[in-house]
């Protein structure tokens, strides 16, 4: 019995019709759409919900303003679900009900976040992805690498809050719904993937000194480095601000571009993460510019020069070329 990773989330935010323009350029699939509320869909079907705020029955926000309100994370058969109930039968805000005709369980986790879970609704899907050659293994044969255009995501892969009491939240995910950790900032940060075996992190949790609450960002797992760079690129043309990347985590090697979002905290492209073993040994770090990023580009590429923003565009010459 284990978590199988997010089904769905659900943000409150005051623009949705900015909001409408900014996902889909992401690359996401417009699904529905009512007066104050819009649902997207990745490609696996991992779904984006975006309520208007202030609207009756939503969970309560942990902070003000745009921001998520709610993880749907998805189990894999009605069994696992019962058992997830009875765990957390007993916590803050503990609900058992049905949406759209299917069962769904939740409670407030020690943050102040909804969290919920269902069977998966999320499909298996198979997509072509850049293989990469290296100097011991050469897969990619008589076969360029890929270019896109943009990104199309394939799920929303994790979800990182600054939380007030990092040790007590990470609990709450370990105990209830078997969460595992899988390094950590002593004191400060927790990383956690759902099952002994799988990508390095579904979620992120950070405490601050100031204790502030809320979402940090929400990644969106795309296929290859090739599909970070493209879909980037895409969406800086789209006119959408960089916060920071392209670029490389070395705590979890994945490739990373984020950018500012109307509905919320940031948004992250990412792929080639670490895959992890219940073998795998927790490591410990200290929080710093160099261990955020191993390496990364300030305010982003130009989708139409693809060099750093407000660089020199390319002038129809080779790099050697002298004056």
């Amino acid at each position: 019995m284990s978590v199988l990773g997010i089904d769905q989330i659900t943000y409150a935010a005051d623009d949705l019709p900015t909001c409408r323009r900014f996902f889909s350029d992401w690359g996401l699939a417009l699904k529905s759409e009512t007066a104050d509320e819009l649902v997207f869909e990745c490609l696996n079907g991992c779904r984006v919900v975006v309520a208007a705020l202030g609207t009756p029955g939503l969970p309560a926000a942990v902070e003000e303003g745009p921001t998520l309100l709610e993880v749907v994370w998805g189990v894999e058969s009605e069994t696992d679900l019962a058992r997830y109930a009875t765990a957390i039968a007993n916590d803050k805000d503990f609900i058992d009900g049905e949406v759209e005709g299917a069962r769904r369980i939740g409670c407030t986790d020690p943050n102040g976040l909804a969290v919920r879970l269902q069977i998966s609704r999320k499909r298996s899907i198979d997509v072509e992805c850049g293989a990469m050659n290296t100097w011991n293994a050469k897969p990619r044969i008589n076969q360029a690498a890929p270019v896109y255009e943009r990104a199309t995501p394939i799920e929303v892969g994790h979800v990182v809050f600054f939380v007030a009491d990092v040790k007590a939240t990470a609990d709450f995910y370990a105990k209830r719904f078997g969460f595992v950790g899988s390094d950590s900032y002593p004191n400060r940060g927790a990383f956690m993937r759902c099952a002994p075996e799988g990508g390095h992190h579904d979620l992120f949790l950070l405490q601050l000194p100031s204790g502030k609450r809320g979402l940090n960002h929400v990644a969106f797992t795309v296929r290859d480095i090739h599909e970070v760079f493209g879909g980037g690129l895409h969406f800086s043309r789209c006119g959408w601000e960089t916060q920071l990347g392209p670029g490389r985590h070395p705590v979890s090697s994945a490739y990373f571009w984020y950018f500012k979002n109307p509905a919320g905290g940031l948004i992250e492209y990412y792929a080639d993460e670490d895959q992890l073993t219940a073998e795998w040994q927790p490591r410990e770090f200290e929080p710093g510019p160099t261990v955020f990023a191993e390496w990364a580009v300030d305010g982003g590429l130009d989708g139409d020069t693809r060099r750093q923003k407000n660089a020199d565009g390319p002038q129809g010459k080779f790099l050697t070329e002298k004056k």
